[in-house]
């Protein structure tokens, strides 16, 4: 290996806005993050839903519960018509 081409490598913790602290090394001597194992929904199971300007309610009230919808009998489709082939 080379040297002085590789960067320094520290000890440090990365703290989450959750509180969460995880102590680990990298190349930066402090990191702090937003969403870590701890608190992010995909890993706590959890199912938030971020509305933004009322667009889930906007979208309910449009289309209803679409689950509920009564089921409709299939149509019976009729048999194509045969054309003849010209010459």
């Amino acid at each position: 290996m080379k040297q002085g081409i590789h960067p320094q490598v520290y000890k440090t913790v990365i703290r989450c806005s959750c509180g969460a602290e995880f102590e680990t090394m990298s190349t930066k001597k402090d990191l702090r993050v937003d969403v870590c194992s701890q608190c992010h929904p995909f890993f706590t199971g959890e199912t938030r839903l971020v509305d933004a300007e009322g667009r889930v309610e906007r979208f309910t009230r449009k289309y209803g519960n679409w689950q509920e919808a009564p089921k409709q009998a299939p149509e019976e489709k009729k048999p194509a018509r045969k054309t003849s082939k010209r010459r």
